[in-house]
């Protein structure tokens, strides 16, 4: 077991690292670059996102063929074998909006989950030269060094990171009402655009929570184990685990915390 979720881990790696020398060779480029819009008006797809989740799905089915992938954009999706209960959850370019506008916080974000959940993951922010990976019961790592979440204890000294809804309008006047919440009652709010460094974030201690109303499983497949594994909890808003289903997701450096956190948002 030992060897096959290492070399697991090794895969959502260099699936993440293929993903991400196409955004470094993009960026580097330079010039325009092929953009469609999806749900929502600020919801982009690019050649890049396209060309980057070419990379890591190849690489992912050059050595799991029979493995099963979700990945974000068109063309995304692979059945796997009957019976093999492994998933890839794939976001081959997660803060395209800011890669556009040259905003270094982007990264591509490669895990595989089976029946127990996320087993190996991957994070690699090039603009930032940093590379988060994870294995189940193996801990949590930023370039190689041990990640722990941070220490703080009281919820109005936490530094919270969010993500606004902005593919779903409907959920924008509660999530206003969350975010008022917040800002009061805590030392402040964070928005980086990608969910996966978020929750890097968490994991490194630099955020010490974080909230988002919804996501979808390739946004959160990675940055739920990395802060697990740094020694953090996740958990839906509203109370309940985060599976695979979209979904609002939270995060904590403490079970604790992630408690007072709910009451902070749910105004109790």
């Amino acid at each position: 077991m030992r060897e096959q979720v290492e070399h697991l881990m090794a895969t959502a790696t260099r699936a993440a690292r293929a993903a991400a020398l196409i955004h470094s060779e993009a960026s580097g480029r330079g010039g325009g670059r092929w953009v469609d819009v999806k749900t929502a008006s600020s919801d982009f797809v690019s050649d890049v996102d396209m060309a980057a989740q070419d990379a890591a799905m190849e690489v992912i089915a050059a050595r799991y063929p029979d493995h099963a992938i979700l990945a974000e954009e068109e063309g995304g999706g692979r059945d796997g074998t009957p019976g093999n209960e492994h998933l890839w959850l794939v976001d081959p370019l997660d803060g395209t909006t800011n890669f556009l506008h040259g905003h270094p916080y982007y990264a591509a974000s490669v895990a595989v989950w089976d029946g127990e959940g996320p087993l190996a993951v991957a994070v690699d922010a090039p603009a930032l030269g940093k590379v988060w990976t994870a294995a189940r019961r193996r801990g949590a790592h930023e370039n190689g060094e041990r990640l722990r979440v941070s220490r703080t204890e009281r919820i109005d000294r936490f530094l919270l990171g969010t993500g606004f809804p902005f593919k779903a309008h409907a959920l924008i006047p509660a999530y206003l009402q969350q975010l008022d919440r917040a800002l009061r009652r805590t030392a402040g709010v964070r928005r980086t655009g990608a969910a996966a460094i978020d929750l890097a974030y968490v994991a490194n201690g630099i955020l010490d929570g974080f909230w988002e109303s919804r996501l979808a499983p390739w946004d959160y497949g990675a940055g739920v184990l990395l802060v697990t594994e740094a020694g953090g909890v996740v958990a839906r808003v509203e109370g309940g685990p985060v599976g695979l289903d979209a979904g609002s997701v939270m995060a904590a450096n403490s079970a604790e915390a992630l408690a007072g956190l709910r009451r902070v948002l749910g105004g109790g």
